[in-house]
């Protein structure tokens, strides 16, 4: 059964910022809920750790979607990325999605440049890119991101809505909302969905959205308090 869901676009989000650009929790670790129709269907989880001057970042993505007990979707995403004195090092990254497609995503600074491997090959890029993780909120500010999924360029158009409170797990987070929208790639399966995204006043990424373009079930990413 089909149910890709569009839920492998939320993983876009998964790499990370320079280190002045982006809050690093206390615990040294942001976990979120990914829920389907309020149930937990997978989760989120970024670590955080220095050593020798360089910032080390791991992230696992792991989401199973069943139906009469029996799996119908299952997704992975692992990466690790490597900054130093504020730029971006190194990324790895592997996601196995719910069909044939699996890819292996490779990206280093070097020359002045971001060379990168992935869907369409080997890419020299603008080494001010920034990698596709919403955890921060200065990717708000970004006209292209690179795509760590499928080792691409995306082009992104972005709203800064205003403030607004949320609540999760009955505590009330002041909040700045975007609405973001991503071109679409020709080899990408769907339409890329808008996103709407929620970040506290300490700039960390409290919940993001999106409504399924195949089935227009709605998909949250919540932050665990």
């Amino acid at each position: 059964m089909r149910i890709s869901l569009n839920i492998l676009l939320l993983l876009i989000f998964l790499t990370t910022f320079p280190i002045q650009a982006f809050p690093i929790p206390e615990n040294k670790k942001s976990i979120y809920d990914i829920i389907r129709k309020n149930k937990v269907i997978g989760s989120y989880e970024i670590l955080f750790s220095e050593n020798n001057g360089n910032l080390y970042l791991e992230t696992s993505v792991e989401i199973e979607v069943k139906f009469l007990f029996v799996t119908a979707y299952k997704f992975s995403h692992q990466s690790k990325e490597v900054w130093r004195d504020g730029e971006l090092v190194r990324i790895d990254g592997h996601t196995d999605f719910e069909d044939e497609r699996e890819y292996f995503i490779k990206a280093e600074v070097r020359d002045g440049f971001l060379f990168a491997t992935g869907m369409d090959g080997d890419l020299k890029l603008n080494n001010n890119l920034l990698p596709s993780n919403y955890w921060n909120q200065e990717v708000m500010y970004q006209n292209e991101i690179f795509d760590t999924q499928k080792g691409i360029v995306r082009k992104l158009d972005i709203l800064e809505v205003g403030e607004e409170v949320i609540t999760i797990n009955n505590t009330k987070i002041d909040c700045t909302k975007f609405i973001l929208n991503a071109t679409r790639h020709p080899k990408d399966k769907e339409l890329f969905p808008e996103y709407k995204l929620w970040y506290s006043k300490d700039k960390e990424l409290m919940k993001f959205k999106f409504r399924s373009t195949i089935d227009k079930k709605i998909i949250e990413i919540i932050r665990k308090l």
